[in-house]
């Protein structure tokens, strides 16, 4: 069986954790660049959600390396500074996920 390993900021850390979830805690965006190149190699890690600020700090050459990547699948964790549009927010990760964009209506 996979892992799903959470790499967050302390702050949302306890509640991951909380929710029975492997987490890594980081303090700043170049931690963030040294942790996820050894995370993307492990054989037992199937899904990475990584907090969505550190996420946007990472080089264009590791986010193509994440598009072109099978597993681990990686996924942003919204900010909680950010007010978040769920809806779009979901059409955005099923567009990446299956390449095309699905509208969804309530």
């Amino acid at each position: 069986m996979y892992k799903f390993i959470v790499v967050t900021d302390p702050d949302t850390a306890p509640g991951f954790r909380l929710a029975g979830v492997d987490v890594m805690e980081i303090h700043d965006s170049e931690e963030v660049h040294a942790l996820l190149p050894s995370l993307l190699l492990k054989d037992d890690t199937g899904i990475i959600a990584i907090n969505e600020d550190y996420m946007m700090s990472l080089e264009e050459k590791m986010m193509e390396k994440i598009e072109k990547s099978y597993r681990p699948i990686i996924i942003p964790i919204p900010s909680r500074a950010k007010r978040l549009d769920r809806t779009s927010y979901i059409e955005g990760l099923l567009r990446r996920a299956i390449g095309y964009n699905i509208v969804l209506r309530k």
